[in-house]
């Protein structure tokens, strides 16, 4: 029984392989920008597939949505650093620019945007002017399950945000923040300070 459950595993990992292969041979031939082999599961890409930009050893599991609407830029919109990994039904909603670090882990569920929409009492919401600002998460930067990124915001490297955090505003360094919206709570150094006191305390 054992033996049939490997080749059972077995033969879905290799299944998986070769659809992977395929995806990326794929998007390739859309245009998307895929600097290396990239683990891919069933990934919606709708539109402006030219615009994206995706470095070697990323993995975007099943249900990542990368979505570039607007006019076309000279530059990619969504960029993906190396060795970074988009959780399920991550989204990621870009009219100008929004860069993902490299080693990044990006949890299920979350959406990262670089605009949002006007508030004119005039018009309908679906009327509504959209206002863009870059967005930047930096290298080795982990974001909880349902974390939302909004516009303009800087996550800057070796950062942790909270699941469910919203992300308003730019978050320093080694920070970890949580809440809605996030703010920082203390910072990873901290942790590394207070194990080292306490192996100075023992040693005295």
């Amino acid at each position: 029984m054992n033996l049939v459950i490997k080749i059972v595993k077995y033969s879905k990992r290799i299944t998986q392989g070769f659809s992977s292969r395929w995806r990326n041979l794929y998007y390739r031939a859309l245009g998307v920008k895929l600097k290396g082999y990239i683990w891919l599961r069933e990934i919606e890409i709708p539109r402006n597939y030219t615009e994206i930009e995706i470095e070697a050893n990323c993995a975007l599991d099943r249900g990542v949505t990368l979505l570039c609407s607007g006019k076309s830029l000279s530059h990619p919109k969504i960029i993906i650093g190396a060795s970074t990994y988009l959780n399920r039904h991550a989204f990621i909603d870009a009219i100008l620019s929004l860069k993902i670090g490299r080693d990044c882990a990006v949890g299920p569920g979350c959406y990262l945007t670089d605009h949002d929409h006007g508030l004119d009492p005039e018009l309908t919401p679906l009327k509504q002017p959209m206002f863009a600002q870059a967005t930047v998460i930096g290298d080795r930067v982990w974001l909880g399950a349902n974390v939302t990124v909004l516009k303009g915001v800087t996550i800057g490297n070796d950062a942790v945000i909270g699941a469910g955090s919203v992300v308003t505003k730019d978050i320093p360094e080694s920070a970890i923040a949580v809440g809605i919206p996030a703010k920082v709570i203390k910072y990873k150094q901290q942790k590394e300070s207070l194990l080292s006191n306490k192996t100075d305390n023992h040693a005295s």
